[in-house]
């Protein structure tokens, strides 16, 4: 039976009488196996460090490559999507991330390492909108459900992939990275199969591919429209960028700072990682009971007491600290998504890509910036610097109310 179109939604906007979970699961596993990989570069940062005499400027440009590669062509694939759905662009962007992932493997230089990292932020740019636009058509209208499940796939194998470094990678080296092509391949083969779902939807609902107009679910003007985004992507900004200096940076922070090893460090990352992951499953559908902007608020400002006490914490509490950081921090994404959904129905992808893209950007921009930071002063200054970001979230008292607040 044909989904049916939902009024004023536009081609995005469609949506069957209830989630389809297979299909959502699919691409939650398929975001986990593809942040793993992902993850696996700064996993092994302190490796390449010693082994290719690297510096943090260069660690954090390291980072930037892959993030910002990724950040700036997002947009551009989810604003052609839009127009031109693919269904199988997002095994062809798992396939990208597997070149970049035998490179690193491989790579004798840092010069090649800054390609392999181009590489895998490319895949990631090709998959993210495209996965964002099939879990809303899956969500059956539970749309925060949906973005929820679906990036918590991607935060799973994000906090997998410290862990998985600290037992496989460090033990054996740079070349033990190409073991993981497994799960490259097995992505691969799961997003085939959601690509043969999405395209049999197209084929049914072929008004999915024409140029819908842009509308505001709430009414709101254009002119409100681009101020009430410009504030998502503050919030977007305060987030991402207090993120990277734990997900970049952590480890060394632990290490120099308590004087850890490598893969005691890797393992309180990942505590860290599955923080987030487990906030991110509790943000999409808190929002859809409660509303979008209540969580957008609470999970952007109030993780403030916690950043400020972390530079003064000893280790246990540094870790124990890290648990309600990642929880809080993270429920923020898919409420933001959908919000921003809501104001633009008819640029889901654009919408999914402008945000991911923007994310991967600040997490790269503020990894490049703050590893400079931390060579010229310290990285106990950067932990104390980066636990005032959140009072951005105080421009969440700004955003409007629509369908999804």
């Amino acid at each position: 039976m044909p989904l049916p179109v939902q009024a004023g939604g536009g081609k995005a906007q469609l949506s069957a009488a209830a989630p389809t979970y297979a299909v959502l699961m699919g691409l939650s596993l398929s975001h986990l196996l593809n942040d793993t990989i992902q993850s696996l570069l700064p996993a092994i940062y302190p490796l390449l460090k010693a082994s290719f005499a690297l510096d943090f400027g260069q660690i954090g440009l390291i980072q930037m490559v892959f993030q910002v590669t990724a950040s700036v062509l997002q947009p551009v694939v989810g604003l052609y999507t839009d127009r031109r759905p693919l269904p199988f662009s997002l095994a062809a962007g798992m396939l990208v991330s597997l070149a970049g992932l035998v490179l690193l493997s491989l790579a004798p230089a840092y010069g090649v390492l800054l390609i392999a990292a181009g590489l895998v932020g490319l895949g990631s740019a090709i998959f993210h909108p495209e996965a964002s636009r099939v879990a809303r058509l899956a969500s059956g209208g539970r749309y925060g459900l949906a973005q929820s499940v679906f990036q918590v796939g991607g935060n799973t194998g994000t906090a997998l992939g410290p862990l998985l470094a600290a037992f496989i990678v460090v033990p054996n080296g740079q070349g033990s990275v190409a073991w993981f092509s497994l799960a490259a391949l097995a992505g691969m083969l799961v997003l085939t199969g959601v690509g043969r779902w999405y395209a049999e939807r197209l084929r049914r609902a072929p008004r999915m591919g024409r140029k819908a107009a842009v509308t505001s679910g709430a009414g709101l003007s254009r002119a409100r429209i681009v101020v009430t985004v410009a504030i998502l992507l503050a919030l977007i900004f305060s987030k991402y960028f207090y993120m990277a200096s734990l997900s970049s940076y952590y480890t060394f922070y632990l290490i120099h700072r308590f004087g850890l090893g490598i893969a005691q460090s890797q393992v309180y990352l990942f505590v860290f990682l599955f923080s987030v992951a487990a906030g991110t499953i509790l943000g999409g559908p808190i929002g859809d009971r409660f509303g979008r902007k209540p969580v957008i608020w609470g999970s952007i400002l109030g993780v403030l007491p916690f950043t400020l006490a972390l530079p003064y914490a000893n280790l246990f509490w540094t870790v124990a600290l890290t648990v309600p950081i990642g929880l809080i921090l993270a429920s923020a994404m898919p409420a933001i998504l959908v919000y921003a959904q809501e104001l633009l129905p008819g640029r889901i992808g654009l919408v999914g890509g402008l945000f991911f893209g923007f994310a991967f950007g600040m997490g790269g921009l503020g990894a490049a910036l703050l590893g400079e930071l931390a060579d010229h002063t310290s990285i106990e200054y950067v932990y104390s610097l980066c636990a005032y970001l959140p009072l951005i979230g105080l421009s969440a008292a700004f955003l409007p109310r629509n369908r999804a607040a």
